[in-house]
């Protein structure tokens, strides 16, 4: 009787925790997609993606997850249109033949206080496709106000080595690694 009981309670348990996954759809005006590289050694340039979208699923008492995001390459901008332009070429993201970039991930780390310190997944980019990992440098979940739904969402940042995705104008000169910050706010479905 007593073994009955606690497979039950186990299966229960069980049930509970999958029933904790839950959707967020990204916020788009709450999401940020940003990068920046030094220029030939002196200033760093910054720019962004104004288009995005994405989802994340979340079980936070399993510590599991996925995150899908698209960037829309077109809607890149540095605030100065020539250089948009020349971005936007083939010397660099191909944006007519390789119009989107996109990163999955499903390994989520956590720390000891059941914070998300990082997701790693892949980055498709120009057509090819790599590891990436994106580390959390915040992250918190909270009751909306308004939305009377919660939002999870935090900064997270990573170096992405472009010769890895075959985009290797500018080299020596321009430096191979781009730094990419993610501010992200997701809304529970």
């Amino acid at each position: 009787m007593k073994q009955s009981l606690l497979l039950a309670a186990l299966l229960a348990a069980a049930g509970l925790a999958q029933a904790e996954s839950a959707t967020y759809t990204i916020d788009k005006g709450h999401t940020f997609a940003n990068f920046e590289a030094r220029h030939i050694g002196t200033s760093t340039l910054r720019g962004r993606w104004d288009k995005k979208e994405g989802s994340i699923t979340l079980d936070k008492a399993a510590k599991t997850g996925r995150v899908e995001i698209t960037l829309d390459m077109s809607s890149l901008s540095t605030g100065t249109p020539q250089f948009d332009g020349h971005l936007k070429s083939n010397d660099f993201f191909g944006v007519e033949q390789f119009p989107t970039a996109r990163f999955v991930g499903d390994k989520f780390s956590f720390d000891a206080a059941g914070k998300l310190t990082s997701v790693a997944g892949e980055l498709t980019l120009h057509g090819k496709t790599n590891p990436l990992t994106l580390t959390a440098t915040h992250f918190n979940c909270y009751d909306h106000p308004m939305y009377k739904r919660e939002v999870c969402g935090g900064d997270f940042e990573a170096t992405v080595q472009r010769t890895l995705y075959g985009i290797n104008y500018g080299l020596p000169f321009s430096p191979d690694n781009v730094r990419v910050l993610i501010q992200v706010e997701a809304v529970k479905q």
